[in-house]
């Protein structure tokens, strides 16, 4: 039986689809590149939805392609694309306002 995660405050706001699963996947591991099979099971897209959908983040240098192992092409977020860059700041800043508001919350008796 497969565990349901909690979603994280970048997808709370911006929606739940398969590419911004993927794009949320990325932010969390920007620092780290992976195989197709691993970004398909961790961000919970079926790997025929991340196959139609990263021909598009890859045209738009959102991903690239970091190396082969094997016959595996590994991924990575594009750290130098504006984007990017933006997206992390975006996410994380949500993150720590929920994690504001909640602090909040405990801190003020009811």
């Amino acid at each position: 039986m497969k565990i349901k995660k909690d979603k994280s405050a970048f997808l709370e706001y911006v929606g739940d689809t398969p590419q911004l699963r993927i794009l949320d996947f990325f932010i969390g591991n920007h620092f780290f590149d992976f195989p197709l099979t691993e970004i398909a099971r961790e961000s919970e897209v079926s790997y025929n939805s991340l196959k139609v959908v990263l021909p598009k983040l890859l045209e738009r240098d959102i991903l690239i392609k970091s190396r082969r192992v094997g016959k595996s092409d590994y991924y990575k977020f594009n750290m130098e694309n504006e984007f990017v860059k933006n997206i992390i700041k975006i996410a994380w800043s949500l993150t720590k306002r929920d994690v504001l508001q909640e602090t909040k919350k405990e801190l003020i008796p009811a």
